[in-house]
């Protein structure tokens, strides 16, 4: 076995080949190429599996290439989307906190206090903090912040207030708005030590307004995309003199109901006017009256978007009058005086017309006058 090992080593070993009888002038050019043609058969074997393995691996790594690039690419993204969620949540909690700090009075006054008392609380002999909350009492009044007065829409001052004027009134005129909502207010004598404005029998007064005793002025109507009314608590409800396309009155508790609606062909519609004003917003107050009216002489007040949610009333009836609707909705209100279901205290007269209508789970059930709450300190 070691003479056939020894003699294919002689046969095949290449640096013991020569050309004994050829002379070449390249040098070691002739070397390289009888290294070339003495290659074994197994070395040339191998080189061209790894040709064919080349060739036909390659296809499959092309193939998966985008597979496994979007793969890496989406643990990234998701690490990347994760941080930022964090982030902004975050960022988002530190704004509100700061905010808080910063408006102590503000805050004070949402939880109920008199200004007086807000002021004289936060205080506490500090200079500074005195100063603070000085300045901030002293910003002029605005109806995002729901400070009373009368409010030209979609002006965010007042064109009236006093400090012994304690009414929320909104003035429609020429320009469209695109959302008005006021919410978890309590309005009239629902609170303690409060009062309906002199000569005032009703707490909240929604709509146009009639042709007066003054010849001049002529009947006007508020003009609304989709109205809510939800959740108000009231003595009385009345709904006189609309037309709306979609009527829906839904899951009312009154102490006597009466709903009355004709059936007709109001037309649907939206709010449009171009450049539209700024919505108009706000939450939380005590008001002896709140009333959003068309008080220009033939203008109607145009608003396309009007949320009414979360009245606390008391001291006489809620009425929605002289209102052209798309859509309004009246749910989840309570109504009554506990005087018996012979009087009606939730009422929808035969003036109002719609032409498609939904009447859904109103029920009658014994309903006392809203209990008075604490009022601000």
């Amino acid at each position: 076995m070691n003479k056939i090992k020894a003699f294919l080593r002689k046969v095949f070993s290449v640096p013991h080949v020569t050309f004994p009888t050829v002379n070449l002038s390249l040098g070691n050019i002739g070397h390289k190429i009888a290294t070339m043609l003495l290659w074994t058969p197994r070395k040339i074997g191998w080189v061209l599996r790894k040709i064919m393995y080349g060739i036909t691996a390659t296809p499959g790594k092309v193939a998966k290439s985008p597979v496994q690039l979007y793969r890496k690419s989406k643990k990234w993204r998701d690490w990347i989307l994760e941080k930022i969620d964090y982030l902004e949540a975050e960022s988002a909690k530190w704004k509100r906190t700061f905010q808080i700090l910063k408006s102590p009075y503000s805050l004070l006054l949402k939880m109920g206090f008199s200004p007086q008392y807000a002021i004289g609380l936060i205080a506490v002999g500090s200079t500074a903090a005195t100063g603070a909350v000085a300045a901030e009492a002293m910003k002029p009044p605005s109806f995002a912040a729901g400070d009373p007065g009368i409010y030209n829409a979609p002006l965010d001052s007042p064109i009236f207030s006093a400090k012994e004027f304690n009414t929320l009134r909104l003035d429609l005129g020429t320009t469209p708005i695109g959302l008005v909502e006021i919410s978890d207010i309590t309005v009239g004598t629902a609170y303690a030590n409060s009062a309906l404005p002199s000569g005032e029998t009703k707490p909240v007064i929604v709509g146009g307004l009639p042709t007066v005793a003054d010849p001049a002025f002529a009947e006007t109507f508020l003009e609304v995309g989709h109205m809510t009314v939800d959740r108000w608590r009231c003595d009385t409800l009345t709904l006189t003199n609309i037309e709306a396309h979609e009527l829906i009155v839904r899951d009312n508790a009154s102490d006597g109901q009466s709903i009355s609606a004709v059936a007709g062909t109001p037309r649907d519609r939206g709010i449009s006017g171009g450049n539209r004003a700024e919505d108009m917003l706000t939450s939380g107050g005590y008001y002896d009256q709140v009333k959003i009216t068309a008080a220009t002489t033939n203008v109607n007040g145009k608003i396309d978007r009007l949320i009414l949610s979360n009245l606390y009333t008391k001291g006489g009836a809620c009425v929605l009058d002289r209102i052209k609707a798309g859509t309004l909705e009246v749910i989840l209100n309570e109504v009554g005086l506990g005087n018996g279901f012979a009087t009606k205290e939730f009422t929808i007269a035969t003036s109002v017309i719609y032409k498609n209508f939904t009447n859904e789970d109103n029920v009658e059930v014994s309903i006392t006058t809203a209990p008075a709450v604490s009022g601000p300190s």
